[in-house]
This record gives C-alpha cells, sequence and structure tokens, in this order.
C-alpha cells in the first residue's frame, strides 16, 4: 500500500537476485527447497475453500463449448450446506466479473483469461488449452475468495451454488448499487484539481509496469518460438547419426550414441518449452491484465472525485456566504474515501499477491532452465566415455 511518505520510487518491479556471500544451489532441486512463500495464509485460518476441475466438452446443435466442476466447501452461515459442486462454463465466470464490477465498483476485480483465441494457431478444445484455462480460471476463483469483501458478495454465493445459474442471469442489471450508477453518469473530461499524489504514482507504475510486462511477454514468445523451431532441426539432426551409423564400423557406436545423446537433448527442451509455455507465459498475462482492471478501478475514483469537486464548485457559486453543504455531495464525499480506502487496500493486497508469485515464477523458471541444462550435460557427458574407449583401442 502507498503511504504518504510513498513515492513512484518505492513503486519498482522486483528485481532481486541471489543475496551477496549466499552460495548458490548443489543442484536444481535445492532451489524449490528453499523457497518459502511468507506471504501465504495459513490453511487453517480459511474458511471458504473453492477448486475448478474435471473439464467436460459438452457438443450440440448450436455449439460446442467446454464446462468445469466447480467444488465448494465453506463453514460460513451464508452457505446452507457445507459442500457444493456445480458446473459451469466460461460465460458464467464472465458473467460473475461482471457482476462484481457492478456491485463492487471501488474494489480490484480479478481479471479472467482471454476468452478468445486466434482460429488456427490455438485449438480451444485441445487438451493442453483446457488445461491451461482450467488453471486460470481456479486462480481467478482463489483470487476472489481470499478477498476479505468480494468473496462475501451475493452474486459469488449464487454463481458457487445455484443448480440452474441462468434463471439468475436473467435479473439483469436489477441488482446494480447505487455506488455503481453513480460512477457511470459521471462526465468526462474534468480535470482533477486536487488528486492525491499516491494514486498519480499509481498511475505511473501502472503504465511503467504494463510496459515491462508487454515487452517481456513479447520476448518470451519469440523465444518460444525459435525454441520450437530448433527442436524441429535437433529431431531432424539426431537421427542423420543414426542412418550414418550403419555405414560405419568402428565409428557406428559412438554415432549412434551422438544420436541419442540429441534426441535427450530435444526431450529436455520440449519439456522446458511446453514449462515456458503452461506456467511462465499465463502469469505474465494476467498480471497485464491485472493492472488494465487496477486503471479502470483508477479511473472510476477520478471519476469521483471529479463529480464531488464539481458538486462543490456548484455549492460555491451560490450567493449565500455561509452556503451550507447539500447532503448529496456530503455523500459523494464518502463515496470518494469509499474509493479511497479501498483502492488503497486493493494495492497492497495486490502488491503482495505480485510479489508472491514472481517469486515463485523466477525460482521455477530458474530451476526449469537449470533442469534443462543438467540433462544435456549428463547427456553429452554419457557419451565421453564411449569416445575414449575408442580411442585408447587404437
Amino acid at each position: 500500500m502507498l503511504s504518504n511518505g510513498s513515492s513512484v520510487k518505492d513503486l519498482i518491479l522486483p528485481n532481486g537476485g541471489t543475496p551477496a556471500g549466499t552460495a548458490s544451489p548443489a543442484s536444481s532441486s535445492s532451489l524449490l527447497n528453499r523457497l518459502q512463500l511468507d506471504d501465504d495464509m495459513d490453511g487453517e485460518t480459511r474458511d471458504l475453500f473453492v477448486t475448478v476441475d474435471d473439464p467436460k466438452k459438452h457438443v450440440c446443435t448450436m455449439e460446442t463449448y467446454i464446462t468445469y466442476r466447480i467444488t465448494t466447501k465453506s463453514t460460513r452461515v451464508e452457505f446452507d450446506l457445507p459442500e457444493y459442486s456445480v458446473r459451469r462454463r466460461y460465460q458464467d465466470f464472465d458473467w460473475l466479473r461482471n457482476k462484481l464490477e457492478e456491485s463492487q465498483p471501488t474494489h480490484l476485480i480479478p481479471p479472467l483469461p482471454e476468452k478468445f483465441v486466434v482460429k488456427g494457431v490455438v485449438d480451444r478444445f485441445s487438451e493442453e488449452f483446457v488445461e491451461t484455462r482450467r488453471k486460470a480460471l481456479d486462480k481467478f476463483l482463489k483470487r476472489i475468495t481470499d478477498h476479505p469483501v468480494l468473496s462475501f458478495n451475493e452474486h459469488f454465493n449464487v454463481f458457487l451454488t445455484a443448480k440452474d445459474l441462468n434463471a439468475h442471469k436473467k435479473q439483469g442489471m436489477a441488482l446494480l448499487t447505487r455506488v455503481g450508477e453513480s460512477v457511470k453518469h459521471v462526465a468526462g473530461g474534468y480535470k482533477l484539481r486536487n488528486r492525491p499524489l499516491e494514486f498519480a504514482a499509481i498511475g505511473e507504475y501502472l503504465d511503467t509496469f504494463a510496459l515491462k510486462l508487454g515487452t517481456i511477454d513479447r520476448i518470451a514468445q519469440r523465444i518460444i518460438k525459435e525454441e520450437i523451431e530448433y527442436l524441429v532441426e535437433l529431431r531432424e539432426y539426431g537421427p542423420v547419426y543414426s542412418t550414418w551409423s550403419a555405414l560405419e564400423g568402428e565409428l557406428a557406436e559412438p554415432l549412434e550414441g551422438v544420436s541419442a545423446c540429441i534426441g535427450n537433448c530435444s526431450t529436455a527442451l520440449e519439456e522446458l518449452t511446453d514449462d515456458m509455455t503452461e506456467d511462465f507465459l499465463p502469469v505474465l498475462r494476467e498480471y497485464i491484465l491485472y493492472s488494465d482492471s487496477m486503471k479502470s478501478v483508477l479511473k472510476k475514483r477520478d471519476q469521483v472525485q471529479a463529480e464531488y469537486e464539481t458538486k462543490l464548485e456548484a455549492v460555491a457559486l451560490k450567493k449565500e456566504e455561509r452556503p451550507k453543504v447539500p447532503a448529496d455531495v456530503e455523500k459523494c464525499q464518502d463515496r470518494m474515501e469509499c474509493f479511497n480506502a479501498d483502492l488503497k487496500a486493493d494495492m497492497e493486497r495486490w502488491q503482495n499477491n505480485k510479489r508472491q508469485d514472481f517469486r515463485q515464477l523466477l525460482m521455477g523458471m530458474a530451476d526449469k532452465n537449470i533442469q534443462y541444462y543438467e540433462k544435456c550435460l549428463m547427456a553429452w557427458e554419457s557419451i565421453i566415455p564411449l569416445l575414449q574407449e575408442k580411442q585408447e583401442a587404437k
């Protein structure tokens, strides 16, 4: 959270490495063993657990879609039963997020994974894509579950428990809160006069954060593309040594060894590429979308402040020497203060989650790369004794 003494300098991306004097781990496995998530919530303190699993494909006359099983366990009085199990499709998650935005406009709503994929590039019914989306949807619900306000939202309760969600969807905008309505009717184009510096710093940070992540995302995708192309070459390269060995006598065994070595390196590279695609890129995309969500809340906060300042100016223009502040102005001020408090609290929570997620992500990425190079090293070292034997035989 940004305190009064905070500055833009305080809002920087994590850039820490191994502390000076810290010995490097002897093997990649020790990296993750050292990783301790200090911000992780104690499971015993939670009273609501939600998981997303068991994706199923549904083929209908008009459309084909995937549903996911949502399992909820809770001891809260808001739930009539201790456990629920319902099935939801992507558009149901989208409905939930829209309802949360409408009913909780002062809070940061976690992003959903992007719905659309480029046709012909990604098969949205492939096992890999469905699993990646399942993980993202599971994280989306867990973000809400861990939030002290969003987790008690009535729409969230309905999403987790209702057997027929369509009946609730038809209610439309009936449950839209007054706060949400007021935000939507504020005129744009007004320049704030007294915007708090801490919110200006948040806006600048989010712009820089999204820019840096966007650059990393683009480069990472290019690297993965090049790795896949390299993998194709390796798979053609290795068998050449094997077919060549059939023409040789003394060289046959070493050539077969090189072919097997390249095959092992190909397998290791494929695993690394899959890990980057399935674990690294989705986190980048989530936080790029997260920054957009935070910007949206910040914009709503500014709109409420603009409304408050406009009302104050209207009161000041009255000819009375001591004009009384109307009730609607006071209510507008209350909404602005509510926005300020909720936005700062959510920003602090978001920063904590980000630090934890990226720490785990970067440690995992380092671990996967170490494993890849270890496997390649072992593969090449395995053929050295074979080559030495041939040399000694001469």
